[in-house]
């Protein structure tokens, strides 16, 4: 595995490079990963083959990055002002993990673009630090990391509302369908009323997750209030 940031300097959008990532540069044919990671930490399958992503280097003794490697392109520009979102960063844990686990490799067979390419230097990516990164993967792949914690509860507008994602069903969302103005259907949380979540959260600035929490529960209540 090779992580990479797609350094794309558009931070207000979740997937920006993603057609870029299929289609390709002038410079470079694509597809230019075998896997993009949203800023909400929803994986795109790009490619399921060999794509052109590493380049030139070395890593545990294997040249053949193109062709032997999956790459994941996640979507950071890669400047200090632009911090990752935590739910990406969990997710590039995990979806790591569950490859690895998948073909039998431990975490040591993960690297950052900027360990395998050569000569050194020649790539920046990812801007975390590929030894907490592998650390994580590691213990998720043993089994000691903690789950993913779930967002709790929501006590807004002197309510108590549960948090929603795709799947739930009743009257709580029904009134979040009737707010966004996008039901998909009686009191069912699918995709279109997804999509309305995540199109409201970009508009208001927060992570385009999908989830409605008590953040997201906060932003519709004063979008209405205005």
């Amino acid at each position: 595995m090779i992580c990479h940031y797609t350094a794309t300097p558009d931070a207000t959008r979740n997937m920006p490079t993603l057609d870029l990532l299929v289609r390709g540069r002038e410079d470079l044919p694509g597809p230019l990963c075998q896997l993009g990671l949203g800023r909400d930490g929803t994986f795109y399958v790009v490619a399921s083959g060999r794509a052109n992503h590493a380049g030139r280097g070395e890593w545990n003794g294997i040249t053949t990055g193109n062709t032997n490697f999956i790459g994941i392109e996640a979507e950071n520009s890669g400047r200090s002002n632009d911090p990752w979102p935590a739910v990406q960063l969990d997710a590039y844990h995990r979806g790591v993990a569950a490859i690895l686990r998948e073909v039998g490799r431990t975490a040591a067979s993960c690297c950052g673009h900027r360990e395998y390419a050569l000569p050194s230097g020649r790539k920046s990516d990812p801007n975390f630090v590929m030894d907490d990164f592998r650390q994580r993967v590691a213990a998720i792949l043993g089994g000691s990391a903690p789950p993913p914690l779930l967002i709790p509860a929501a006590e807004t507008g002197g309510r108590s509302r549960p948090t929603l994602r795709r799947g739930d069903t009743g009257q709580f969302v029904a009134e979040l369908q009737r707010r966004l103005g996008m039901p998909d259907g009686p009191d069912v949380f699918g995709p279109k009323t997804e999509a309305a979540v995540r199109a409201f959260q970009r508009q208001r600035n927060i992570v385009p997750d999908g989830i409605v929490g008590p953040g997201t529960w906060s932003e519709i209540d004063a979008a209405r209030a205005v």
